[in-house]
């Protein structure tokens, strides 16, 4: 039977993450999700891709809800110092929980299948979400699905188009190439799903997971992220025109 094998979520944008056995997942992810940027003095995001040191420090939340960096709290001297050595001595780290703060869709989901059929550590890819008992590449045709993971619905946009994100070891950060080429020959690019979210839920490791064909918004649903747009009503019919 599918089901959520793995969840992760990544407090400091663009660092490692934290494996996690439950969380909340709300109409911006997974609680908790990139809730603190490394930032420029422009105010821009600063990431990974161009930094890949970055990815040698560790984000987590401790059990009062504050954001760590390599088990240090977020806004000491010590977490700026760690970053500024990642990275460069401008860049800051700022708490950002707006619903924008992702670079495409709040929810990243793999399968175990996909994972084996490309053949490198899942962690490059970071997902939010992995997936277990799913035979080969079937996620790729999940496109336009609901798909159920414990008591939440998600929906799926698109299969991920990947960055040089995906050549770097999670470990040691050295660099391979031929990942990220790899991932552009054989699989046109893409790779794992990103999908927002249709109805919030909790969801913990090991809950049964199950997609549930395709989902169209009815004109009582709630609100629903779909991209950054968030609806708080569907009108009954349309305004006559004055």
């Amino acid at each position: 039977m599918a089901h959520v094998t793995e969840l992760w979520r990544y407090p400091v944008k663009s660092c490692a993450g934290e494996r996690i056995r439950e969380t909340w997942i709300g109409s911006d992810g997974l609680r908790g999700d990139r809730i603190v940027q490394p930032t420029s003095p422009r105010g821009d995001r600063v990431t990974a891709r161009l930094f890949p040191r970055l990815l040698g420090l560790r984000g987590s939340i401790d059990g009062d809800g504050i954001v760590l960096v390599d088990s240090i709290p977020w806004d000491s001297e010590e977490a700026a110092r760690k970053v500024k050595d990642a990275s460069a001595a401008a860049v800051e780290l700022k708490l950002d929980p707006d619903p924008g703060r992702f670079d495409v869709l709040p929810v990243s989901l793999v399968t175990d299948g996909a994972v084996e059929a490309l053949g490198v550590d899942r962690r490059r890819l970071r997902p939010n979400i992995v997936v277990g008992g799913i035979d080969g590449l079937a996620e790729r045709g999940w496109v336009g699905f609901a798909l159920r993971a414990g008591d939440a619905v998600l929906g799926v946009r698109q299969v991920r188009g990947r960055c040089v994100m995906t050549t770097f070891d999670p470990d040691t950060q050295d660099q391979d190439r031929s990942v990220l080429q790899r991932i552009v020959d054989e699989f046109d690019g893409r790779f794992a799903l990103d999908c927002y979210v249709v109805r919030p839920g909790r969801v913990r490791e090991g809950d049964p997971f199950e997609p549930i064909g395709y989902w169209t918004l009815g004109r009582r649903e709630p609100s629903v992220q779909i991209g950054h747009a968030r609806p708080a009503w569907i009108p009954a019919r349309p305004t006559a025109a004055r």
